[in-house]
């Protein structure tokens, strides 16, 4: 509406000045491309008007944006650029805010050469920063404006832990931290926290930076949560525009002061004009805002849900490559094997036949097809194998099919065994099976079925491998499957002889993403999609445990 009325007027300084107004208002919406058109037709017309004063304040803004979209040569461009016009002004908010953008700039191309291994470019690039923050941090704290100090101080103390100037590293990190904590600022204690754990460890005080690492963790995770990241995302989009607001606010003092006595009365007017406009486009914005960042943080969740079930997946894959492996080298063995007696037997038959043993050559001609037989046996094997790794290697579309669940079960036992045999050679384990042959075929979808078989048999091993480690010498691992048909439905039984489970953690081992295993070795999320598959299927999950004497899982499935 403003910017109508600017038009309208044909105040070409004016217009500039909406512009850039809107563009900031789409910034601070993360609306960038938006925000882009705007600050460039506010540079255009404020070039064409020969302001230089808002010419360095839109091209602040440009900077700002080209920085975080990793335009790195344009940032720098636009905020040297900017730094020039604004230091001739004599602003303090502009000045101070193109200092620690370039600031940023220097620290990311520090960043790049020291992931380049490029020491000398490293250390240039970070003093450069380190000058710039600098400068910014003066003029804030003659401004007294603690939340941005705080900024400056984790940045600049994060600069010194990376080029091992651990005493200013630690000054900036403090006074930073302590701000942060008057503040009573989120996002500042994480990040001030994180540099101060980067800190004790780069000073070998890893104890100290452990217990500091935990306290970033907790101000990460409360972040993480629904109302404190809308909190967090608010404060964040509130600070970065009350920076450009501060310098639009200064500019538009600057104007206001020129011509206050010709045009007073007509700027405050568009002033509350402008003010009412946003404050009637926000309110009618905000329902939808809230819908779209609902709408995206789930579509979020369910992505980051569906790559940790892939994962999960992949993971079992891989736990069957090296059984599948192990069970189609024994046949491929003998295949080669009865090939090289039948070349030798071949040759024999050869020379029997040219010395004209009759009987002898018949006798060789037997035994060669003895052994053509034992090839073909044991190539139809092969055969077997491969068809059954191609039919477990379809990807599951929800179809169920009879299935005979006594060899499902066994050949899940057997390529789990061999797979940890593979990555493990001195592992052992006795197997044992009790299937109930009354059992037959039932309805499931194989591929998922077999995924839970495989998670309980390997979870069975990992439980008696890690007891063994305790007592090498007088224990002896034991795994069990077994099916049986009671009251309409089939059982499938997991039994080790491992830990157990510990009472206390019972209740929760079906929750996705709990694990009992030490990290990096277990998703969480083994048994929460067994479960599901099971549930799906219209069966039961359920475990029976014994601290110290191990744990049966038990597969309930309907027969029809």
């Amino acid at each position: 509406m403003e910017l109508k009325i600017r038009e309208e007027i044909g105040d070409k300084n004016a217009i500039a000045h909406c512009l850039q107004g809107i563009g900031s208002t789409y910034d601070a919406l993360k609306n960038r491309p938006e925000a882009l058109k705007y600050y460039l037709d506010a540079l255009k017309l404020s070039e064409q008007n020969k302001d230089k004063f808002f010419v360095g304040v839109i091209s602040y803004c440009l900077g700002d944006i080209y920085l975080r979209e990793g335009r790195y040569k344009e940032a720098l461009e636009k905020d040297s650029s900017a730094l020039k016009l604004l230091l001739e002004n004599g602003n303090e908010d502009g000045i101070a805010s193109a200092y620690e953008t370039i600031g940023r700039f220097y620290e990311k191309q520090g960043d790049l050469a020291s992931a380049q291994m490029n020491q000398a470019l490293e250390l240039n690039q970070y003093t450069h920063a380190i000058n710039n923050y600098t400068e910014a941090l003066l003029i804030w704290q003659k401004q007294d404006r603690k939340g941005i100090i705080a900024e400056q101080d984790i940045a600049l103390g994060g600069i010194y832990v990376k080029i091992r100037q651990h005493n200013k590293a630690k000054k900036y990190l403090e006074e930073g931290l302590s701000l942060a904590l008057t503040d009573d600022n989120n996002d500042l204690l994480k990040d001030a926290y994180l540099g101060v754990s980067r800190l004790d460890s780069s000073l070998g005080n890893y104890k100290q930076a452990y217990n500091n690492y935990k306290m970033y963790v907790i101000y990460l995770e409360s972040l993480k949560t629904d109302e404190n990241a809308r909190n967090g995302e608010s404060y964040r989009m509130q600070f970065e525009y009350d920076k450009k607001e501060a310098v639009v606010k200064a500019a538009q003092e600057l104007k206001d002061a020129r011509t206050m006595r010709t045009r007073n009365l007509q700027y405050v007017i568009i002033a509350a004009v402008l003010v009412i406009a946003i404050f009637l486009y926000l309110n009618s914005r905000q329902k939808q805002k809230a819908k779209t960042k609902i709408e995206k943080a789930y579509g979020e969740l369910k992505a980051t849900q569906q790559q940790l079930i892939q994962s999960e997946k992949m993971a079992s894959l891989g736990e069957l490559t090296a059984g599948i492996a192990h069970e189609i080298q024994n046949p491929l063995n003998f295949v080669n094997n009865f090939s090289e007696v039948n070349k030798e037997l071949v040759d024999e038959l050869q020379q029997e036949l040219r010395d004209g043993k009759i009987d002898d050559a018949i006798s060789i001609s037997n035994d060669i097809k003895e052994n053509e037989e034992k090839i073909n046996h044991h190539g139809k094997r092969a055969d077997a194998i491969v068809k059954g790794m191609l039919q477990h290697s379809r990807s599951s579309a929800g179809a169920k099919e009879p299935v005979d669940i006594n060899k499902l079960a066994d050949e899940y036992l057997r390529l789990a065994y061999h797979g940890l045999r593979a990555k493990d050679k001195s592992f052992s384990a006795t197997l044992k099976t009790d299937y109930d042959e009354s059992v037959g075929n039932i309805t499931v979808i194989p591929q998922d079925i077999g995924r839970v078989i495989l998670n309980l048999v390997n979870n069975a091993f990992y439980a008696v491998a890690e007891k063994k480690k305790q007592n090498p010498a007088l224990y002896e691992p034991t795994v069990s499957v077994g099916t049986k048909k009671i009251n309409g439905k089939v059982e499938i039984k997991v039994n080790d002889n491992g830990n157990g489970i510990p009472q206390k953690v019972l209740d929760k081992i079906f929750q996705p993403f709990f694990t009992t295993k030490p990290t990096g070795q277990g998703t969480g999320l083994g048994l929460s999609l067994a479960y599901d598959i099971v549930k799906a299927h219209g069966g039961d999950l359920k475990v029976e445990t014994k601290e110290g004497e191990g744990s049966e899982f038990i597969i309930s499935l309907p027969v029809v």
